[in-house]
């Protein structure tokens, strides 16, 4: 990867999600735009906030996509990530930064 760039594995959105008073909501029910959850493959050599192995969190709106193997990625700048979820090796401890 190139300067600020990351290549993310977006995470496969449920068919139907629930609802946190137990509604099903089907996946034709059409709502708000939502951002996305990705896991960071690669990273290019400017970026300082986000290492490989990271979720982040980004609007599916603003995105270039790329299949390598089979497998279909997004190309993101880092400044178009709105938050990021690490995991510390150390205590297994999650931190959310946004």
């Amino acid at each position: 990867m190139l300067h600020d760039r990351l290549l993310v594995e977006p995470e496969t959105d449920k068919a139907e999600r629930q609802s946190t008073g137990g509604l099903v909501i089907p996946a034709t029910a059409a709502g708000p735009k939502r951002l996305a959850w990705a896991k960071v493959v690669a990273a290019g050599e400017h970026v300082r906030q986000v290492g490989v192995g990271d979720r982040v969190l980004f609007d599916p709106e603003d995105r270039a996509e790329v299949e390598l193997g089979g497998t279909d990625y997004v190309l993101l700048r880092e400044r178009d990530v709105h938050g990021v979820h690490t995991v510390d090796d150390g205590d297994s401890a999650a931190g959310l930064y946004l």
